[in-house]
């Protein structure tokens, strides 16, 4: 121990005694390139020593934090610095809600260097178990005379489902992700932690013949959104899609639609923005039925727009909007696809699954298997053809008989 005393290299630091035990440090160059001193507390010199190696060797490895930050702090600057800037808005209003509801109120406090395999298996196992009515105060952030549950003392037990499990276990998972590529942890403790997949509940899809009424429905109720069920049930177009298509993506003389556009709404602000991805973006053939229905909704929006005169709003030029030229928000359509659902006596299936229908619609309305193949974004034109060869009921082509003698009444 006598060696442990003497003077050091420079850079090697030097263990004194400190309070009640010792203390030593070593010259380490920290994340933004600056050197500064690192420091080892413990109550025998032995101890210290210990620690004094492992930070010299650390030091050698790599750049070293010399102040951590509480986990709370990371992660509010994970989602000013990176997420926000870098990742779609709605992932960043996803993120920013699992952070400030479900981590930071738990684990926020904890020094982001000192998280464990258990703190994060504890922290997910609360969670499924612990009333969020109570953690977040809802009820008791209602007026006194609207408070009805946990504020006055009858809980609720609104527990956190497996999907909020998963997708806080997921955000904390990309921060920390993003603090071991900065070197400001060596591992991430939440990519070690695994919990249960929630189950999907599945929905038998609407079969052809229950499409054909639902669009024969709403073409002879003068439906406004007609165009737009055309087109979730013959392209396959997701909600976002279709409410942000533009007159200018659609080419009437070649018949085609281009995708490159949708609504969003993220947080407080409706967006309209490129889609996800560029694999996305695409050019889509239209069938006949899409190039009608379409004409329709053009001459239904010229009527709108000349009833609302100087209160008409659209700024994008876009296909379907309210009466006000407003883009429609795509929460609402979900509510009117279910509304028009329940009007037509069909069973309630959510507005996604309506892709399911896409394939074997196609087939009926008689468009080539090679354009079919485009809209079905198949590889192969087996594949296409597989889907083409299960097709062929009777009362299918019953539906779409009234379907094309409602739209010939419509237009």
């Amino acid at each position: 121990m006598g060696g442990m005393t003497g003077k050091r290299g420079n850079g090697e630091g030097s263990i004194y005694p400190y309070k009640n035990g010792y203390a030593a440090y070593a010259w380490v160059t920290k994340p933004d390139g600056r050197r500064a001193r690192k420091y080892a507390y413990g109550k025998t010199r032995e101890e210290v020593h210990d620690k004094w190696l492992k930070l010299h060797a650390e030091s050698k490895r790599g750049p070293v934090a010399t102040r951590h930050r509480t986990l709370a702090a990371f992660l509010a600057y994970w989602l000013d610095s990176i997420v926000k800037p870098n990742l779609a808005p709605l992932s960043y209003v996803s993120y920013e809600g699992y952070v400030r509801l479900y981590i930071s109120p738990h684990l926020g406090a904890k020094r982001l260097d000192k998280l464990t395999v258990r703190d994060v298996r504890e922290w997910l196992s609360k969670l499924g178990t612990l009333c969020q009515c109570c953690a977040q105060g809802k009820d008791a952030k209602r007026a006194p005379a609207r408070r009805k549950c946990c504020a006055v003392g009858d809980c609720c037990e609104s527990y956190a489902s497996r999907r909020v499990v998963q997708g806080s276990r997921d955000a904390l998972r990309a921060a920390l992700t993003h603090a071991v590529t900065e070197e400001e942890i060596n591992k991430n403790v939440a990519s070690l932690v695994k919990v249960p997949k929630p189950r999907r509940r599945r929905v038998k899809p609407w079969s052809v013949a229950e499409a054909g009424h639902f669009l024969a429905d709403a073409a002879a109720r003068d439906d406004h959104l007609f165009a737009a069920w055309v087109l979730v049930l013959t392209l396959g177009l997701r909600r976002g899609e279709v409410l942000g298509l533009t007159w200018t993506s659609i080419d009437f003389d070649s018949g085609e639609l281009y995708v490159d556009h949708q609504i969003q709404r993220a947080g407080r602000q409706l967006l309209h923005r490129e889609t996800k991805t560029e694999d996305s973006d695409d050019f889509l053939p239209l069938p006949a039925l899409c190039l009608k229905a379409l004409r329709m909704r053009r001459a239904q929006q010229i009527g709108d727009r000349s009833a609302a005169g100087e209160l008409w709003q659209d700024v994008h030029g876009l296909v379907f909007t309210t009466k006000y030229g407003t883009p429609i928000e795509p929460g609402n359509l979900t509510r009117m696809f279910a509304l028009r659902t329940r009007r037509a006596g069909l069973r309630i299936i959510p507005l996604r699954n309506t892709r399911h229908t896409v394939a074997a619609l196609l087939v009926v309305l008689g468009v080539h298997p090679k354009i079919a193949q485009r809209i079905l974004r198949h590889s192969q034109i087996a594949m296409t053809m597989e889907v083409y060869a299960e097709a062929g009921e009777e009362e299918v082509r019953t539906a779409l008989g009234k379907l094309s003698d409602a739209m010939g009444s419509t237009g």
